[in-house]
């Protein structure tokens, strides 16, 4: 898909039309195939949804490019995201609150469904999230980092097999 096409879109209705964040998590199959999104928007949910989707699928450059037979097979989890909000360690809620970390230039997000996924403690949580931000472990112990929760809407699609009519 072109990038010109993409933002050819028709004026979006309802919530579509409001800036929010969002990400797009693709799995075939049980296994993780991409996952894309925008945290701070600057634009229509919906031309955010459109771009994070191909990108999740085509251009995640921890995977290759989602192929045509994979899509049978496909799970589809949009998460729009709540606004960050500042937060101390001692009050997230795993299972409910993703994490946003910042450390000057150094950024790194946690969606909450991670934290139940892989069954991680508060503070195995905020490990990983500074790991995914190229920060040491403990990074969220210092003063200069800053935390930020945030909550999602989950909606999900599962595909096994073809499209039903």
């Amino acid at each position: 898909m072109r990038e010109a096409q993409l933002l050819d879109t028709p004026p979006w209705p309802g919530i579509l039309a409001e800036p929010r964040g969002i990400f797009v998590t693709l799995r075939c199959r049980g296994r993780l195939q991409g996952c894309i999104g925008v945290i701070e928007p600057l634009e229509p949910l919906g031309d955010s949804l459109v771009r994070c989707a191909v990108g999740a699928a085509l251009s995640d450059p921890r995977f290759p490019a989602l192929r045509a037979e994979e899509l049978l097979h496909l799970h589809i989890e949009l998460s729009l995201l709540s606004r960050l909000q500042p937060i101390q360690p001692r009050e997230i809620d795993l299972g409910r609150h993703g994490l946003f970390l910042r450390r000057v230039a150094q950024r790194g997000l946690l969606l909450p469904q991670v934290a139940t996924e892989y069954g991680f403690t508060r503070e195995r949580f905020l490990e990983e999230t500074c790991r995914k931000a190229g920060l040491a472990p403990g990074a969220w112990l210092d003063p200069e980092t800053q935390l930020y929760a945030f909550t999602c809407e989950i909606i999900t699609e599962f595909r096994e097999g073809p499209p039903r009519p």
